[in-house]
């Protein structure tokens, strides 16, 4: 099966004209159930973006290993959720998928065709910081950032189809120092953050914080939604507990309240309203217990 996905994976390089290094190490220490998840990421972040990409997760996955109070069940959620962060669905990756259709000979039905629908900021966050920032900067003078939806087709029915697919997967060469890939990496770093500091403050917590990886999927408006609740969440509920300031005894519990109220409202009206309720009663708790004291 390895030697399939490996050739698979270098049939895939040639389409979009790249090629990569052999995949890193697991890390030491790593228990033996969670080792075919990792190496599962391992695999797939070698074909997303090539072997430095994947010593990343790796290195990312060793803050992890051997800790006490994360088992082999915990280590595997991890591993996952960070894999498919990872992995984020950029128009270089729809690209990269369809192009592997065509090297597997799937090339007929609905599924040659494939219509997205992105935010005008998310097709200029694949380029090149340098070059982004202007076109962002002058896109946003005009008013139309947060505001334009542009639609793109990536089919593999014809030479030209293919040919503009060669093209937006070769922009992979310059993924990582995209606008789109701060962003990713910036976020990924605090997630990980987060799961460290729940299991130092509150241990129970931190499945609540590692499930929390799934609010943030696809492209659009449903990503950028998806993003903002998140960020709503840790900010308003799980970061002040860590800090001490929000008395919340049972964090999951919150975070999973919280999640329920979630819709797909831009004001978050509904989210921001629970948030609200829940620190008002942590915050009236505590109040009381200081007091009774």
């Amino acid at each position: 099966m390895k030697s399939v996905r490996s050739s698979l994976r270098y049939l895939l390089a040639d389409f979009i004209g790249d090629d990569d290094g052999e995949p890193p190490f697991l890390p030491e220490g790593l228990p033996d159930a969670a080792a075919p998840v990792v190496s599962e990421g391992i695999h797939l972040l070698m074909e997303y973006q090539g072997a430095s990409y994947a010593q990343l997760y790796v290195d990312r996955i060793k803050r992890f290993v051997r800790r006490s109070n994360v088992d082999a069940a915990m280590l595997c959620e991890i591993a996952q959720h960070l894999a498919a962060r990872m992995a984020y669905e950029d128009p270089i990756r729809i690209a990269q998928l369809k192009l592997f259709d065509l090297a597997m000979g799937r090339t007929g039905g609905r599924d040659s065709d494939d219509l997205r629908r992105f935010r005008l900021e998310e097709l200029i966050g694949v380029l090149p910081q340098a070059l982004a920032d202007s076109l962002l900067t002058g896109f946003e003078q005009v008013g139309w950032l947060g505001r334009r939806r542009l639609k793109l087709r990536f089919s593999i029915r014809s030479r030209l189809a293919v040919r503009r697919l060669r093209t937006i997967a070769g922009l992979r060469r310059w993924r990582l120092q995209s606008v789109r890939y701060g962003e990713e990496r910036a976020w990924a770093e605090r997630w990980l953050h987060m799961i460290a500091r729940a299991l130092d403050k509150q241990p129970s917590s931190a499945p609540a914080i590692i499930a929390t990886a799934t609010m943030i999927h696809g492209q659009g408006d449903g990503y950028c939604q998806g993003l903002a609740d998140w960020h709503a969440i840790i900010n308003g509920l799980a970061k002040p507990t860590f800090d001490g300031v929000l008395p919340i005894p049972d964090l999951a519990a919150a975070i999973a309240e919280a999640r329920a109220a979630a819709m797909p409202d831009p004001r978050q009206v509904a989210l921001k309203r629970t948030i609200a309720q829940i620190r008002a009663r942590a915050l009236a708790v505590g109040s009381n217990s200081d007091a009774a004291e």
